[in-house]
């Protein structure tokens, strides 16, 4: 039976390792902040260290929240993950880093005779709990149909996007493409208000058109109701960005509307939204 470490269990982690559990995996997790009180489930599945979960498992699979994160969970040399990472494993990072890091990872986790696949996914907590999301797979093809199978218990697709850093290069255009449109949405319903509009109405108009993106759609609706309980956080979508600009800058390509919205999304943080949901930033805007 394959055996799965999971790294990392903040709302995306934890859904994902209950539908790992929930499918009958052999699953082992570890977590910085130990494991969350509504996963009991998983109490008694915990490692001490990245590293006694890493020497356990088969699969590796890390989600975490930025490059930081990433280095101190793979890279301590105590008890980091690449510490106890064992030939022929397979390491998956699932974060949303900057390309430079997974590169960097993927190189050292070759070394040690490991496989390595940077896969962050598309999708926010309702796609995690119903096992749909999307991995964006960068890597050996190879290594992908060998785990596919198994991502498919988390996941409703998965494409293969290239050699490594591959997926997360995607994914930062996925998610500066979404972070732009919800920024965009905030002002022009707070455009809509001050004109005099029931911004309820314009986004009903709004909705029906083609311009409008089923996501765009749904973010501006939790807007319009003022509900910005989290589901992706306005700091992590502002790393996203800022990650997105530092990426093409490295490339000699240009993003200057990427770097707007990434300052507005640290105006959001600035004004003490970082932990709410990014369409938060939409209260700059409001009449």
């Amino acid at each position: 039976m394959t055996r799965i470490a999971f790294l990392g269990l903040g709302l995306m982690g934890r859904r994902m390792a209950r539908r790992l559990v929930a499918a009958g995996h052999d699953v082992v997790v570890w977590s910085r902040s130990g494991v969350p009180e509504d996963a009991p489930e998983l109490r008694a599945r915990a490692a001490a260290s990245p590293r006694a979960a890493a020497a356990q498992a088969d699969v590796v699979i890390a989600i975490l929240s930025d490059d930081g994160a990433s280095a101190a969970v793979w890279d301590d040399p105590e008890s980091g993950a690449l510490a106890g990472l064992r030939p022929g494993a397979v390491a998956i990072e699932s974060s949303t880093l900057s390309p430079a890091r997974v590169t960097a990872l993927g190189e050292r986790v070759r070394a040690v005779g490991a496989h390595f696949l940077d896969a962050p996914v598309v999708g926010s907590l309702p796609q995690a709990e119903a096992g749909v999301l999307v991995f964006l797979a960068g890597g050996d093809p190879a290594v992908v149909d060998g785990v596919r199978d198994l991502l498919g218990v988390m996941g409703g697709a998965v494409h293969s996007v290239g050699p490594t850093p591959a997926g997360a290069v995607t994914k930062l255009i996925v998610n500066t493409l979404l972070g732009t449109q919800i920024a965009l949405f905030g002002e022009l319903l707070g455009f809509a208000g001050r004109a005099g509009l029931d911004p309820a109405a314009t986004l009903e108009v709004l909705g029906a058109l083609a311009v409008t993106s089923p996501v765009a759609k749904g973010m501006a609706g939790l807007m319009v109701a003022k509900d910005h309980a989290p589901r992706f956080k306005v700091s992590l979508m502002e790393k996203d960005v800022r990650y997105a600009a530092e990426a093409a800058a490295a490339v000699g390509a240009s993003l200057p509307i990427a770097e707007r919205v990434a300052e507005l999304y640290r105006g959001a943080i600035a004004a003490g939204d970082g932990d709410a949901n990014l369409t938060a930033i939409a209260r700059r805007y409001e009449p």
